[in-house]
């Protein structure tokens, strides 16, 4: 997993309430085998026209938006069904970091799961961050060594990320990884559980 410790990049503003995982992916776009390949279909409905063209008034689609690395958008964003294939949309877009007032849960789970960070800050925060980029004027940090994010303008936010969580994302390690990393642990409290309780060990 792509370690995530200090990222500087574009942020685009999609501040809409309740965007739910089949507006960001929608379902004739996750019929694949793999698990990358994903970014084409990010908001397919919304980036496309009828016709397969380009959507000009859609904000990725426009300089310097389509090369974001962060989203700015509204309260619940993932929202609606589990599927995981919405974050590896936005990962395969480039996106490293989702900023909004809310998140649906397994939605935030899953970025967390591939090197993304769902940053939870008030809505007049996000609100107030995405009020200040434009075109010529959208550079944003996300610096999760410190916990904070420097807006456009330069303003610094804290954030929160739960300790494991941002144990695995500077690191770069994915569940079993970290799992692993403490395997010394692991083993001796199976040392002390089997001495209590051998017959759980018994072969």
């Amino acid at each position: 997993m792509k370690p995530f410790v200090k990222v500087t990049g574009i942020g685009a503003p999609l501040m809409l309430n309740n965007i739910d995982t089949d507006q960001i992916t929608p379902g004739h776009q996750i019929m694949k085998v793999q698990k990358t390949g994903f970014g084409s279909g990010l908001f397919y409905n919304w980036r496309y026209l009828a016709d397969g063209s380009e959507n000009p008034d859609f904000v990725l689609n426009q300089t310097p938006f389509r090369d974001a690395r962060f989203l700015l958008t509204g309260a619940n964003f993932g929202c609606g069904s589990s599927r995981e294939w919405s974050a590896w949309a936005l990962r395969d877009f480039g996106i490293r970091a989702v900023i909004a007032p809310s998140f649906g849960a397994i939605f935030a789970s899953n970025c967390y799961m591939n090197g993304m960070v769902p940053i939870m800050l008030d809505e007049a925060v996000v609100t107030t961050i995405a009020a200040e980029i434009t075109p010529d004027h959208a550079d944003m940090t996300a610096d999760l060594e410190n916990r904070v994010i420097i807006s456009p303008n330069g303003n610094r936010h804290p954030i929160h990320i739960p300790a494991i969580q941002r144990e695995r994302l500077l690191e770069g390690l994915d569940a079993i990884d970290a799992t692993r990393k403490r395997e010394p642990l692991i083993a001796a409290f199976q040392k002390r559980d089997a001495a209590k309780r051998p017959w759980v060990y018994a072969v």
